[in-house]
């Protein structure tokens, strides 16, 4: 807030930053109306100091201070992005002072006025630099976009997240399109498996490394399986009860060729040529 000048206090340091600019306390708690008629005066004196100098370095910090709210202003129309909000703000806060360095009060427009498209545009080389990674077209890069954008103005007027059906009707789009960019949305941000799976951050937090599925040898056997069926019904009866005693009943050659009447050796030569032929039909199906 803006103090008076008559307490020991603040004369003591209105003195020390210069008697034409007042002592601002807490420039970040000084309301965005108060803070456009106090810049005036600060970019007022600010161009007649010399850089470097203590008088100079405090107006400059107090009009960064007290024009921050423009910064989080802007930051918040790109909050769903999955971004980090403070990342956002340090990144518009150097468009601020991009801003604040080539004022100039002659040019009779608003500071707010001169100041928001520096903060844009820093704002957006942010993500231009950084964002997406991994690779998509450029069509759906400006999908995500628009998008984003949608769900942003459907959540205020629904007051809930819209459906797919609602955001392709509002963008005028099919819900395949609108599909389809919600899932190339998923390649702007790469999460790293040593993230934790909540907000826990005590050590015994699980990650996503510790939670992610992984190969399961089982489901080699299933597809084996799935591909043999339809060649077992190829065999004639002999052969599938020569897989079944083999194989089904883990009876061993001598005792298949006792309950068949045929030598062990006639086994043998039998269960070869009908694995031969099931080997040979799984090759090809694959």
């Amino acid at each position: 807030m803006i103090t008076a000048v008559n307490d020991t206090a603040t004369h003591e340091r209105t003195i020390e930053v210069g008697t034409e600019l007042p002592a601002v306390e807490c420039p970040s708690a000084v309301a965005p109306r108060d803070a456009r008629e106090l810049s005036k005066r600060f970019f007022d004196r600010l161009q007649d100091l010399d850089e470097g100098t203590h008088e100079y370095q405090y107006a400059r910090n107090t009009l960064i201070e007290m024009n921050m709210s423009m910064v989080r202003y802007v930051a918040r129309r790109y909050r769903n992005r999955g971004d980090d909000m403070e990342d956002i703000i340090q990144v518009g806060t150097i468009g601020l002072i991009k801003a604040i360095d080539r004022f100039d009060l002659a040019r009779e427009v608003e500071f707010s006025t001169f100041a928001v498209p520096y903060i844009l545009g820093e704002i957006k080389r942010f993500f231009r630099d950084t964002g997406w990674a991994v690779h998509v077209p450029r069509r759906l890069q400006e999908l995500r976009s628009d998008l984003a954008k949608a769900k942003e103005q459907l959540h205020v007027e629904l007051d809930r997240d819209p459906t797919v059906r609602e955001l392709a009707a509002h963008l005028a789009l099919s819900e395949e399109e609108v599909i389809e960019g919600l899932v190339a949305a998923n390649g702007y941000n790469a999460g790293s498996l040593d993230m934790p799976t909540d907000s826990d951050s005590s050590a015994q937090s699980r990650t996503l490394a510790d939670v992610m599925g992984e190969d399961d040898p089982a489901m080699e056997t299933v597809e084996n399986l799935s591909t043999l069926a339809p060649l077992l019904h190829q065999l004639d009866d002999r052969e599938r009860q020569l897989v079944e005693l083999r194989f089904g009943q883990e009876m061993t050659q001598s005792q298949i060729g006792a309950e068949l009447g045929v030598s062990q050796m006639h086994v043998s030569r039998l269960l070869t040529r009908t694995l031969t032929k099931l080997r040979k039909g799984m090759l090809t199906d694959h």
